[in-house]
């Protein structure tokens, strides 16, 4: 069976695709004819695929790429012309797209809110243009591998606007706020050299290897690990960054590995590693994920 007929769509969208592969979700973002452009469509869309494999205790890591070879994302639809970003013009399915309760909220930031808080490892394989909300929704992703032929561009302030999708958190904790400061401050668009230069990227690859060398990435992790362990590991990790002291990681540590000292998966992981054999853990996340932070698991994302 080839991998195509092997992968299993888990849901019907517009604008997205979303399907699981051996373990691994690969979501795609799918209007190449506009290269891969974000929409407020793409937007519920997104955060949608994100509840979905979380719930999915089939799925060990999410790879997130742009369909055709042209673009990753090319930032935000500008078909509404000078009223892209004033909602006040842009009628009312416009503003309550916009809307959550009683408040105006960025989409993008929307979108990497729900990635921040994915249960999952997540793998951005950028195949082309990564511009605006194209670079930014990246960046609450774990890991980029690029292309050779993708090129990124924090372009917000030639536009008129500012950074958004929570980028201003974000940026300068992956490339210092020297480098985040001058990308967004000039808005030019550079090569994917430059971002793995400075820290954005971890890899660069031929456009025609970059989806397997992804794959291979997700099966190191799905393969070796414990899936609720790579849960709470994405979670302490992120959380931290904006923790005040160490203390703050070490009540999280302790919380975590007094629950994972006595879980299945830790009698599975010191057995299999003394016996030389693979480890089969048993935990799963949509059920055995411990209560590190109170009410973690109450948090609406929408």
């Amino acid at each position: 069976m080839t991998a195509a007929a092997a992968a299993k769509t888990l849901a019907d969208f517009q604008t997205i695709k979303l399907e699981v592969e051996d373990g691994i979700a690969i979501l795609t973002l799918n209007r190449p004819d506009k290269m891969n452009s974000f929409t407020a469509q793409m937007m519920l869309e997104l955060i949608e695929a994100f509840d979905i494999t979380d719930a999915d205790d089939s799925v060990g890591a999410v790879i997130v790429t742009g369909a055709g070879d042209r673009a990753f994302c090319a930032g935000a639809d500008l078909s509404s012309g000078g009223a892209t970003f004033d909602y006040a013009k842009r009628g009312e399915a416009a503003r309550d797209e916009a809307k959550v309760g009683d408040v105006y909220r960025d989409g993008g930031g929307r979108v990497t809110l729900r990635i921040f808080d994915s249960l999952k490892p997540v793998i951005a394989a950028v195949n082309g243009a990564a511009v605006g909300i194209g670079a930014t929704m990246q960046l609450a992703m774990d890991i980029r591998l690029a292309s050779t032929t993708a090129r990124y561009g924090f372009v917000f302030n030639r536009r008129g606007i500012n950074p958004e999708a929570g980028s201003s958190w974000f940026l300068p904790r992956l490339v210092g706020i020297q480098t985040a400061l001058e990308w967004c401050y000039s808005g030019r668009v550079f090569p994917a050299q430059e971002a793995m230069d400075r820290g954005l990227v971890r890899s660069l690859h031929a456009p025609e290897d970059l989806m397997p060398a992804a794959k291979a990435l997700a099966r190191e992790f799905i393969d070796n690990t414990a899936p609720v362990s790579c849960a709470l590991t994405r979670q302490m990790m992120w959380r931290m960054l904006g923790a005040d002291h160490p203390m703050e990681a070490h009540k999280a540590d302790s919380r975590a590995i007094m629950e994972r000292g006595r879980s299945a998966d830790a009698q599975e992981g010191v057995s299999s590693f003394l016996e030389k054999r693979p480890a089969k853990f048993p935990n799963k996340v949509s059920t055995d994920l411990p209560d590190v932070w109170p009410a973690w698991k109450d948090r609406t994302f929408s």
